[in-house]
């Protein structure tokens, strides 16, 4: 059962750098990313899927040395736009025209809406959107290899200017969000691996108001 599997995962803290985690897996893994939803369609983010020992050996060293950086097998980047343009929200309205049959009165009007209330906005703003974003999709990824058996470790414990200028994303327009090591948990030395999960109670989370 797929709450099996969610209670089966957990934040890997030392994985086995001897083992891979199958193709076939990582690819599933993206696509579940690239299916989830985000606001307006927009899909404002985009992902770094990094195996160069030497990279990762670099962002490891600027997000608090922390293992699974190196010890995974894959290391996905979420980058969100730095902010929202006309030419940005242009290129994702003519793709929906391209999918759907052309560009209606509908969809022209939806987004050029969406640019009048976008684009005045500070760039910040528009950067902690799009991140926000990217983290609907990084729950669907930690989902995802949930169900696929594959363990990983979501991470904000970076410095993301200095991950920016590792992969050069400042002259993509993007910015660095969260990291997700992808691996195998190690036999031995995780002090986490036989924990049990700790959550609040249902009672204690939710209300529900009829």
């Amino acid at each position: 059962m797929f709450l099996e599997k969610l209670d089966w995962r957990y934040a890997v803290k030392k994985m086995d750098p001897t083992k891979t985690v199958a193709q076939a897996d990582v690819d599933q893994i993206i696509e579940a990313i690239r299916m989830a939803p985000t606001s307006s369609g927009l899909q404002p983010f985009e992902l770094l899927v990094i195996t160069n020992d030497e990279i990762r050996a670099k962002i490891q060293k600027v997000a608090w040395n922390q293992a699974q950086i190196t010890e995974g097998s894959h290391l996905l980047v979420f980058a969100a736009w730095d902010t929202y343009t006309e030419a940005r929200i242009d290129a994702v309205m003519q793709h929906m025209a391209e999918e759907r049959g052309g560009l209606t009165e509908t969809l022209e009007s939806y987004y050029t809406n969406l640019k009048k209330m976008y684009l005045p906005r500070a760039a910040e703003v528009n950067f902690e959107h799009a991140a926000r974003q990217s983290y609907i999709a990084l729950g669907f990824a930690m989902a995802a290899a949930a169900e696929l058996g594959v363990d990983c470790t979501p991470m904000e414990g970076f410095d993301p200017v200095k991950v920016d200028e590792i992969l050069g994303l400042s002259a993509k327009g993007l910015r660095s969000v969260t990291l997700l090591p992808l691996g195998v948990r190690a036999e031995t030395g995780d002090w986490l691996k036989d924990m049990p999960k700790v959550r609040k109670s249902r009672s204690t989370m939710v209300s529900e108001i009829a």
